[in-house]
């Protein structure tokens, strides 16, 4: 009889308790770097959540919670990053806290690592629920900073540069009536606080317009922007004060240089921080690169190791431009995450090449013959040195730049997941260029090693940065390769 009671009373609850469901906003929550910001969430119906389980956690990190409450109180266990800045917070005044079922986070000190969504998980003895919250961070980047430059034509080359940007920035150049001018091309790079840093430039005349601005947005609408007045500079002595400055400059970089060289040749070596700290953060995704030479032009001289190649003697280019149609593929496929390799492009007491492409390609995209196609909306991404023609990307619009020195050692970064083909050149430890775009499927690296150098491509086989930051006297490539 007892057990009867007991069980019709236990029944009688668990049809009285009422399960609710987490409720949070649809649209994202926009903030700033730096700044607070409250990510809002209730359960409905609202009742008391201070007996319930709550956690804030991100990409299925479940056990490794960005808050955790349980028992009545908060739990030390926590992402180490989150530390010192999350705590409960009422999402409105009317809010009773946890008794009214408010479970809204606070989260300080914001950084760009924060985007993306959070989310919230609430779980009580017969009910549980979660649902996730977008977090969109916001920096509002340097003003710009224009720099105008005189060219051989009788034009003005002006340069835009401005850094601390999330997300990327919109460029736009206008005249002084509002006219959208189309600038010569532009890049961007990032840095390790994963901020963006944005570079643009176009060449205008006396007679294209008076005033030129430059200016840099996100999707928020704020903006930065710089103006400059083209009329007053073409007219006036301002580009004998430039040239002062520039001969200035270039006097005290040639006097830099000889010192620069002076200590290589002294110590027989680079400064092994310099090399250590290049090595470590290039080196880190290397992977071990050969060619496909099933898929590769017929015409192209492969060694037998698969890392040297070069234009056959019976290959006699008759088109005009950049021969594309000698492309060279990659056996290694790649579908996630990041990856690094280097290409020799001239070796000691040799001119570096003047004509080659290295980059990325869908992997079966490999029988296309009109070059109007390789774009990568057809799969194909890359960098293209084009003898006196200069470099170019073949991304819509292209970008073309200037790259003094040549290279002599290429690095290329590919980082799969975020979208993005990154250029080094790794003997001047310098970032040359970041090709942003979306991949799908599985991509190879793509080669071409042009026609008329007397130097060959070659891949090399980059060391281990433990090895290099412990032996920072040893080349920065090695090679086992037999030529081809």
């Amino acid at each position: 009889m007892l057990s009867i009671i007991i069980a019709l009373l236990v029944n009688l609850l668990i049809e009285t308790s009422v399960s609710f469901t987490v409720v949070v906003p649809a649209d994202p929550v926009v903030a700033h770097v730096g700044s607070t910001v409250i990510l809002p969430c209730r359960i409905s119906p609202p009742e008391d959540a201070e007996a319930l389980e709550i956690r804030w956690y991100r990409h299925e990190q479940f056990d490794n919670p960005v808050f955790f409450y349980n028992h009545g109180k908060i739990q030390d266990t926590q992402e180490e990053s989150y530390r010192n800045r999350t705590s409960w917070f009422l999402r409105s005044d009317q809010s009773g806290g946890l008794k009214d079922g408010d479970v809204s986070l606070r989260l300080e000190k914001l950084r760009v690592q924060d985007d993306g969504s959070f989310r919230c998980y609430v779980s009580g003895p017969i009910s549980y629920g979660s649902e996730e919250v977008n977090l969109k961070i916001m920096a509002l980047g340097s003003t710009p900073v224009l720099v105008p430059q005189p060219l051989d034509d009788g034009r003005i080359n002006i340069s835009c540069r401005s850094s601390g940007w999330h997300p990327e920035p919109s460029i736009t150049w206008t005249s002084d009536d509002g006219k959208v001018l189309h600038p010569g091309g532009s890049s961007h790079s990032r840095g390790e606080d994963r901020m963006f840093s944005i570079h643009s430039w176009m060449a205008v005349s006396q007679s294209d317009t008076q005033l030129v601005t430059c200016s840099l947005s996100i999707i928020t609408g704020e903006l930065k922007e710089s103006r400059i007045d083209v009329q007053a500079i073409i007219s006036s002595d301002l580009w004998k004060a430039l040239f002062f400055v520039f001969l200035v400059f270039a006097l005290l970089g040639l006097v830099g240089l000889i010192l620069y060289k002076y200590r290589e040749n002294l110590t027989g070596k680079k400064p092994a921080e310099d090399v250590a700290k290049e090595i470590a953060e290039l080196r880190k995704h290397a992977v071990e690169i050969t060619i496909d030479s099933e898929n590769s032009h017929p015409d192209l001289k492969v060694s037998k190791d698969g890392k040297i190649m070069r234009d056959s003697p019976d290959y006699h280019h008759t088109g005009d431009g950049f021969p594309y149609e000698l492309f060279a593929f990659g056996a290694q496929r790649f579908a996630s995450g990041r990856h690094y390799w280097e290409v020799e492009l001239g070796r000691e007491n040799t001119a570096p090449k003047h004509y080659w492409l290295i980059g990325v390609v869908k992997h079966g995209t490999f029988r296309l013959k009109d070059r109007s196609a390789f774009t990568p909306s057809s799969g194909y991404w890359f960098l293209c040195s084009d003898g006196p023609n200069g470099f170019h990307t073949n991304t819509d619009p292209p970008v073309k730049l200037p790259l003094t020195p040549r290279p002599e050692q290429l690095g290329v970064l590919l980082d799969y997941d975020d979208g993005l083909l990154s250029f080094y050149n790794v003997k001047e430890r310098k970032h040359l260029l970041t090709i942003s775009s979306r991949f799908s499927g599985s991509v190879v690296p793509l080669f071409n090693p042009g026609v008329g150098d007397k130097s060959p491509l070659r891949i090399l086989d980059c060391p281990k940065p433990a090895e290099s930051a412990a032996e920072p006297s040893q080349p920065l490539m090695s090679n086992n390769s037999s030529e081809a």
